[in-house]
């Protein structure tokens, strides 16, 4: 049993579901029930709240409603982006992507090349940043999509979604952003960041899981990747899941409210950690972009220690955090986002990532950098014993 309280630091893995967005599902899972593609009343009353729902976020957005597709997460919003406008152009000609995206994006990249799409990886800079002329020269006469994360989720980078949507734009091609990790944390308006389609998903910003978001402009041809009745006006079939969109809405206009005020305290709370940690562990490494960085992201790595060990260990005494992106904790490879960066294999095992959220407070942050203090000595101590016995 740990003497600290319990403090949950993996807000990029997930968010616990706010209570406002749980009343607004509750009565979608009971009183109001029907399938939105009936005709008769309990239909009508439900398709109406998918209807108002696709407005808030498309006034969060800054989009038009009818540029909301609602989808099961990130990774089918990711998906469909991608797989959807490759298979709209018959398989052929060349997208443009960069080696830090999330695996829904490099998988399906993966895909696309096996079916003849021609693909282009970029190299990222130490930070994981990419640079918007590596983008402009990529560019060929047979591109059609460049796809570029808005925030990493492993690092908290931010990159220049702007600036490179512009140029990309210009140029007549689409532009694709997974911005899983921005909600409530940095500004949507899909104008202003000149991209052509936007991924989301519910469970990031205090929403329910199992329900994402794909802003895809007007215009933009995308081949369905789910067949079946036609919904969501013939781009993603299946009966909607109405208690999910309505509550993803509910949370996305609540993260966009507080975003500006909630950003400031976390950012404060995120460089006292990076301080704290980097000036107590000799070994520790700030991973990412030290300014152009998530507010609510600090993530390191010690040099000779496991990852997965400090994670145990922290967890083992009150606090959860990662080694990494929650999709691929599991892997046995360091991180590929780490070995983009140009860390060598033996430092990209020992990361650790923590990212905050509403109900992180400096208490905690304090416990937990003493107790990640005690661990990592613990943890190079031992190892120096070993190694002095050999």
């Amino acid at each position: 049993m740990s003497m600290y309280e319990h403090a949950y630091l993996d807000h990029a893995a997930t968010t616990p579901q706010a209570l406002a967005v749980f009343v607004a599902m509750q009565p979608y899972c009971s009183e109001h029930f029907a399938n939105p593609s009936s005709i008769h009343q309990s239909g009508v009353a439900t398709r109406d709240a998918v209807a108002r729902a696709r407005k808030r976020v498309a006034g969060v957005l800054g989009c038009n409603p009818d540029e909301i597709i609602f989808t099961s997460g990130g990774t089918e919003s990711n998906n469909l982006a991608l797989a959807g406008i490759a298979e709209a152009h018959n398989f052929k000609g060349h997208i443009i992507s960069s080696a830090v995206e999330h695996a829904s994006v490099l998988e399906t990249l993966k895909h696309l090349e096996r079916r003849g799409v021609s693909v282009t990886m970029l190299a990222v800079d130490e930070y994981g940043r990419v640079n918007p002329e590596d983008v402009k020269n990529a560019i060929t006469g047979d591109t059609f999509l460049v796809s570029i994360m808005y925030a990493n989720n492993e690092i908290g980078t931010i990159q220049t979604i702007s600036e490179i949507g512009n140029l990309v734009q210009k140029k007549g091609i689409l532009m694709h952003t997974d911005a899983v990790q921005a909600p409530g944390l940095l500004p949507l308006s899909v104008k202003k960041l000149h991209v052509d389609m936007l991924s989301l998903s519910g469970h990031k910003f205090y929403g329910p899981k199992g329900v994402g978001i794909l802003y895809a402009k007007r215009g933009t041809l995308i081949a369905p990747q789910m067949r079946g009745g036609g919904q969501e006006r013939g781009r993603r079939s299946g009966t909607e899941n109405i208690p999910g969109i309505v509550g993803a809405a509910v949370a996305l206009v609540h993260a966009e409210q507080r975003r500006e005020k909630e950003s400031a305290r976390l950012s404060v709370l995120r460089d006292w950690l990076i301080k704290e940690v980097t000036s107590r562990i000799p070994s520790a490494v700030l991973t990412g972009h030290p300014e152009e960085r998530l507010p609510n992201s600090a993530s390191f790595c010690f040099s000779g220690v496991s990852g997965e060990y400090v994670v145990m260990r922290l967890s083992e005494r009150g606090f959860d955090c990662s080694s990494g992106s929650a999709c691929t904790t599991g892997a046995l490879e360091p991180s590929h986002v780490l070995l983009a960066c140009g860390l060598d294999e033996h430092t990209a095992s020992g990361s650790l990532r923590v990212t905050f959220g509403a109900s992180t407070t400096q208490a905690q942050l304090k416990q937990f950098s003493s107790v990640l203090v005690e661990e990592v000595k613990k943890y190079e101590y031992i190892l120096a014993s070993r190694l002095g016995n050999e």
